[in-house]
């Protein structure tokens, strides 16, 4: 059977302009009577007879019953003549109103939150978007949070995460362009670009990629547009950076990237990034640019410990005589029952493990969780000769590392390329370690997000823009966008 066999024969059909037919599908559609939140209103107001549809809980119960209040007071034959213009122009008394005609549109309407009301004798309906969903407050996010700086949060709704970018952005040239995915979900998809800065070919794209995804549902909202999009589903590197930030949003519109909002999520996904992307932290540029720049060393060195320290350590303790003597203290003094490398990996795997049971433990006992995994597991493992006590000590610092990258989703790729580091540093001694890292720079390098290199401004070099990385420099001097954005508008001052 093809596809077109499979399409609902009511997804082409307009809407009929007798109302209980329209009533008879569309109660049979949407599943009137077997879905309790589905409701289906039958009134008569002004003679003619109304059908109202909706999902209980979208909707706002007061603006609903003064729409209803108000119709109910018309008199008689009020709505003889052309009843749909009339409503729409002088009887409701409601912004977002427009009229829907075919039968697919208006299902997707009810399932979408806002109202829709059919009239008898009509082959149009009125689809008032008098919706409200359930969301919480712009709350702090946990994993982006500053000393000083705003304390609102995206959230799970993509209007309200919409509105917190255009309060910091006022400009006339922010685009937010409306997309779907997702055949069944008809999950809500934004696209966000500052039209005279964003490059027009990289909007264009990122539109064909969102409308050529083909799937029923996107039901991990980001994530899993996310792998529709870039398709690198064995790199454990990021193709994009997340933020539930909106001054980090608002930022990253200003220098020519566009962000994409999906509905349901409350991370906004910011396109074309690097590598370089994922170590900065909005906490640098509330504080003066010098304390920004220690900041951002203090970074990177935890963020190259949690890559590099294990592996050295290892091979410095496997081949002591690689270490002049002032060094030989970096090996262990005690030996345990194990070999190293098998300590390391179940020191490994047991901190992974921990993670995991921090998620799933109520708050009210992760303290008392992190002190057994401390003093029982930890402190007992070294007296029962199961690990020496250096191995506890290198793999916190690389764990701590791990967690001190500001990007999540690059600390656990971090930790991906720390154990292949280990492994073939475990097989080959000092040959595995330079060439497994050779390996990895060469993978970076050859890594592209819409034709952007990963490595820029290391690779292709760029002395500019790598100072910039390199040190967080002051806004006043900051007067060009990245290059490698292809902006429309180069220059950041006003003209």
């Amino acid at each position: 059977m093809n596809q077109s066999e499979n399409q609902p024969t009511w997804k082409n059909e307009p809407l009929d302009s007798s109302l209980k037919k329209n009533v008879e599908l569309l109660n049979r559609v949407l599943g009137v009577g077997e879905s309790f939140d589905v409701i289906c209103r039958q009134l008569h107001y002004a003679g003619k007879d109304f059908a109202l549809y909706f999902v209980d809980g979208f909707v706002k119960d007061d603006v609903l019953n003064r729409i209803m209040d108000h119709l109910s007071g018309l008199e008689k034959g009020k709505l003889a003549l052309h009843p749909i213009r009339q409503l729409l122009k002088t009887e409701i008394a409601y912004i977002e109103v427009e009229t829907v005609d075919r039968v697919e549109k208006i299902v997707d309407s009810v399932l979408s939150g806002p109202v829709v009301l059919l009239i008898d004798g009509e082959t149009q309906a009125l689809s008032i978007d008098a919706r409200t969903y359930p969301a919480r407050n712009p709350d702090e996010p946990d994993t982006e949070r500053v000393v000083r700086g705003s304390r609102d949060g995206f959230v799970e709704t993509i209007v309200m995460n919409t509105a917190l970018t255009r309060r910091r952005l006022r400009d006339p040239s922010l685009r937010m362009e409306y997309l779907q995915a997702g055949k069944r979900s008809k999950t809500d998809v934004c696209l966000a670009y500052i039209k005279d800065i964003a490059d027009p070919d990289l909007v264009r794209t990122l539109r064909e990629k969102i409308k050529k995804v083909d799937i029923d549902g996107l039901p991990m909202a980001e994530k899993s547009l996310e792998e529709f999009l870039f398709k690198r589903y064995w790199n454990p590197y990021p193709m994009v950076r997340y933020t539930e930030r909106p001054d980090v949003a608002a930022v990253h519109l200003l220098e020519g990237h566009v962000l994409i909002y999906v509905d349901t999520s409350p991370s906004v996904m910011i396109t074309p990034i690097t590598f370089f992307h994922h170590v900065q932290h909005a906490e640098e540029y509330r504080q003066q640019p010098i304390v920004g720049a220690f900041l951002r060393w203090t970074r990177f060195i935890a963020m190259f410990s949690s890559l590099f320290l294990l592996p050295l350590w290892y091979l410095a303790a496997a081949d002591p005589q690689l270490l002049p003597k002032s060094l030989q203290f970096f090996g262990p003094e005690t030996k345990a029952h194990l070999p190293l490398f098998l300590q390391i990996l179940i020191a490994e795997i047991g901190v992974e493990i921990l993670r995991m049971a921090s998620i799933h433990t109520p708050s009210p006992l992760a303290t008392a969780m992190g002190l057994i995994a401390a003093i029982l597991l930890g402190e007992t493992a070294v007296k029962v000769g199961l690990f020496t006590s250096e191995i506890i000590l290198y793999v916190a610092i690389a764990v701590i590392g791990t967690f001190a990258t500001p990007s999540y989703e690059m600390g656990l790729a971090n930790k991906i390329v720390r154990l292949i580091l280990l492994f073939v540093t475990a097989a080959f001694h000092l040959p595995g370690l330079i060439i497994g890292t050779l390996f990895w720079i060469v993978y970076l390098a050859r890594i592209q997000v819409l034709n952007t290199p990963y490595l820029w401004p290391v690779i292709p070099f760029n002395g500019k823009a790598f100072l910039d990385v390199l040190v967080r420099s002051p806004i006043p001097i900051k007067t060009k966008r990245p290059r490698i954005l292809s902006p429309e508008d180069p220059d950041r001052r006003e003209l």
